[in-house]
């Protein structure tokens, strides 16, 4: 497969095939890079992952080979819909609009995944979207063509073949040294969220932590993820310290749960603002803590005053988010995720165990009135 460049633009770069089995992917539109094809790779896998785990059409949003977002098919309320006009979308639509609002920032210029074909719908809605390509099992007639028009003909359009049966062993070369290992192959199932003691969970929340342990497997680690409701609020990946990468998940989450706030619903821009605009003017007003040029810019950008948000406001509304749920790709080494976790809706927790401190998280978990689950699996991913 011809390559637009490497990893960074002076990279030459290229693609075959690892075995006699053919490629997952054919292109059918643009040239990828090196980037790109490890998103359609990773994200294609996680959207079919998820929907057969589910039984639900999946959707995800991958930024620098991580989900910035991920969903299966469900209800959009009015802050994920009024980007798009789209009150009622189908299934495959919601899907993607739910897992691009989960960090809707980090998803510009995204690639999109999804588990079913491309139906007229969705293609529309990715009409105005700024995002780098797309990947998915079919596309209905025309969509192919609609989709092509994007970035002056340069977006990426990948159909997956999802009889494609990978190698059982991967490999990959790094500074001269070849690494070989068996494919992560280990099934993602309801038998792995028995409850620790009496931490029984209900259905909804089984649902969410499966969706949040497939989502784990292709994010980068160290990983944590916050889910409520089948869509993503807040990845955190590739962090060092996994109270870091818990931290920064729960700050996505605060904002995701923060731009539902009257406050900045109630932000009323001038005519002619572009809807990504408004977006990230509200991302902005949410987190708070705006410079002096951004403080400006924002009044220049609306047509009435600024309401008043404050720390106050802020801890009240935070206190509203409740019933999600938290998965994590390795071990809860210290009880300080749990208290944190905490603070952000969380009441389902789903880890492998294995820790020295493990007594500890559980304790924490039976403090803060947790759920806790042990999966016994480590979902490391690099």
């Amino acid at each position: 497969m011809e390559l637009r460049y490497g990893i960074n633009p002076h990279q030459e770069a290229r693609a075959v095939p690892a075995g006699d089995g053919g490629t997952p992917l054919r292109p059918l539109n643009g040239t990828p890079s090196y980037i790109n094809l490890l998103d359609a790779l990773s994200g294609w896998q996680l959207v079919r992952e998820a929907s057969r785990v589910l039984g639900r059409p999946a959707a995800a949003s991958f930024k620098h080979v991580s989900p910035a977002g991920a969903a299966v098919s469900g209800p959009l309320d009015a802050v994920a819909a009024e980007p798009y006009g789209l009150d009622r979308p189908g299934e495959l639509t919601s899907a993607y609009l739910r897992a691009r609002d989960a960090d809707p920032r980090s998803s510009y210029g995204d690639f999109v995944a999804v588990s079913h074909p491309v139906d007229a719908e969705l293609a529309d809605a990715l009409g105005p979207v700024f995002s780098d390509g797309i990947v998915a099992p079919g596309y209905a007639p025309g969509t192919v063509a609609a989709l092509s028009r994007k970035k002056k003909g340069r977006f990426v359009v990948f159909e997956a073949d999802e009889a494609f049966v990978p190698p059982s062993r991967e490999t990959r070369e790094v500074f001269g040294v070849q690494l070989t290992q068996d494919r992560d192959e280990a099934p993602i199932s309801r038998d792995l969220l028995d409850p620790a003691g009496d931490a029984a969970q209900p259905e909804t929340a089984v649902r969410d932590l499966l969706l949040g342990l497939v989502v784990l497997r292709y994010t980068q680690s160290n990983a944590v993820c916050y889910v409520r409701d089948g869509m993503t609020l807040g990845v955190g990946a590739g962090q060092q310290s996994r109270v870091d990468c818990t931290r920064l998940a729960g700050r996505k989450t605060d904002l995701w749960w923060l731009r539902r706030h009257p406050a900045v619903r109630g932000l009323a821009f001038a005519p002619g603002t572009r809807a990504q605009d408004r977006l990230n003017w509200r991302i902005r007003y949410a987190e708070g803590g705006l410079t002096p040029d951004e403080e400006r810019r924002l009044t220049e950008a609306l047509a009435g005053p600024v309401a008043a948000l404050t720390a106050a406001d802020r801890e009240e509304w935070a206190r509203r988010l409740t019933g999600v749920a938290f998965a994590s790709d390795g071990a809860l080494p210290f009880r300080d995720n749990v208290d944190h976790a905490r603070r952000h809706g969380v009441a389902y927790i789903a880890e492998p165990g294995g820790s020295i401190r493990s007594g500890e998280v559980a304790d924490a978990c039976r403090e803060h009135g947790i759920a806790l689950v042990r999966t016994g699996l480590r979902l490391f991913h690099h």
